[in-house]
């Protein structure tokens, strides 16, 4: 038996012991309240680390940005660990459907002042319910395809048919393949054909009464694109477009002056830099009637992850992604880092690049790419119906052709 004094000794030392574990614990949680951790491509991770430093040195917080392959960040955000999880991931708004729908991000709610400094579509785009609507990220950079014109070759149309004229023109001259650069392959490219498929009356899903996305409104064959779809045998006869042009030929018979018209992204802006052509970027000219042709629009941005609750940061991810990266000096540095045009209004003006703000320009009107689950049942069914329509001998009516991908879709959708 224990002692009088003996067991005092314990009971002391008991009691040192628990209160040294309590305040390790505490300087563990205070530690790990004061760390956020981001995911990011190495595209981002220069200027998101200098971004995200300059918040937490103002909150007196860590930041730690770890390096991902920007096409894993979402798959792996689904099996990664608790304890190595971001708290903030670096994305795409199409990803807003399936990434909420399973709980992987949570809501956010910036200030009605904030919210005021982006155009809508693009809050739109980062935007995702099936009733109400809620904001699932911050909208940073915007990024479309344009028309770009070799001015040596032609002028800067302003109709279709002045588009057409000079393509074909150009076509005949350099003997080339095709009279426009538009890249689809024998997998195609719903992407790059967006311009053409809006400008003929083309839509993707439709909206219900609440004006969220309704997967059961398909809108490739929808009556007014059908009218149109000869446009598309047309083309397809003069060698206009042909679906054998993929990425590489696409911008090979550009950069050689065997074509007038490309229709490409801010991603290659360096590439036509350096090229020594003479070039305009523009917005997609009309080509019917009361119908405007627009590019699909990518929103690229930053979303709080769940996890941020379980590392109890979750106050802390929502100040940085909600309110300090949606103003427009981070947003200007963000954006121009990666060559995208700023989402934010307010650092859109502080552009200085005339052809990064050409890009911009035309992605007014532009159709964010739906951040529905039933996107996924769309993307090749809708480039299939190009390629069956473009491939010179041996295509098929183009009217067949979407009516066809309409029908699959349906059934994939269900």
């Amino acid at each position: 038996m224990l002692s009088t004094k003996t067991a005092a000794r314990t009971l002391v030392a008991l009691v040192v012991a628990s209160l040294a574990a309590i305040a390790m614990s505490a300087t563990a949680s205070g530690a790990s309240a004061t760390t956020i951790t981001i995911w990011t491509d190495k595209d981002r991770l220069a200027a998101v680390t200098k971004v995200a430093n300059a918040w937490a040195a103002s909150k007196g917080a860590t930041v730690q940005v770890v390096q991902k392959d920007f096409g894993q960040i979402r798959d792996n955000l689904k099996t990664v660990q608790t304890e190595t999880a971001p708290d903030v991931i670096v994305g795409a708004h199409d990803w807003i459907g399936e990434l909420s729908a399973n709980g992987s991000i949570v809501p956010l709610f910036p200030s009605t002042a904030t919210k005021k400094q982006f155009p809508a579509y693009a809050l739109d785009a980062f935007s995702y319910g099936t009733a109400i609507k809620k904001l699932y990220g911050a909208p940073v950079a915007l990024e479309n395809i344009a028309l770009v014109t070799n001015t040596k070759l032609a002028k800067v149309p302003t109709t279709w048919a002045q588009l057409q004229a000079s393509a074909l023109a150009t076509k005949k001259k350099t003997k080339a393949a095709v009279g426009i650069s538009v890249q689809q392959g024998s997998g195609g490219d719903a992407y790059h054909m967006y311009p053409l498929f809006s400008g003929l009356g083309g839509y993707i899903f439709g909206k219900n009464s609440a004006g969220n996305l309704d997967p059961s409104n398909i809108g490739l064959a929808n009556p007014k694109f059908l009218k149109n779809a000869a446009l598309i045998d047309q083309w397809n006869k003069l060698g206009l477009i042909r679906s054998s042009v993929d990425s590489s030929i696409s911008q090979d018979l550009f950069l050689k002056g065997k074509t007038a018209f490309w229709f490409t992204g801010p991603w290659n802006l360096d590439t036509l830099k350096k090229s020594g052509l003479s070039f305009r970027i523009s917005p997609f000219p009309a080509i019917v009637k009361g119908t405007k042709a627009v590019p699909f629009l990518g929103v690229q941005g930053f979303m709080v992850t769940k996890f941020a609750a379980a590392h109890n940061v979750e106050s802390l991810a929502k100040d940085l992604v909600s309110s300090y990266m949606m103003q427009s000096g981070p947003q200007l540095e963000l954006a121009l880092a990666n060559g995208r045009f700023p989402a934010n209004l307010t650092a859109a003006k502080q552009v200085k690049d005339p052809q990064l703000k050409a890009f911009g320009a035309a992605s007014a009107g532009g159709v964010p790419m739906p951040n529905i689950p039933q996107m996924n049942s769309v993307w090749g069914d809708l480039g299939a119906a190009w390629v069956r329509s473009t491939k010179g001998a041996g295509s098929i009516p183009a009217k067949r052709s979407f009516i066809g991908a309409s029908r699959s879709i349906a059934q994939k959708i269900g």
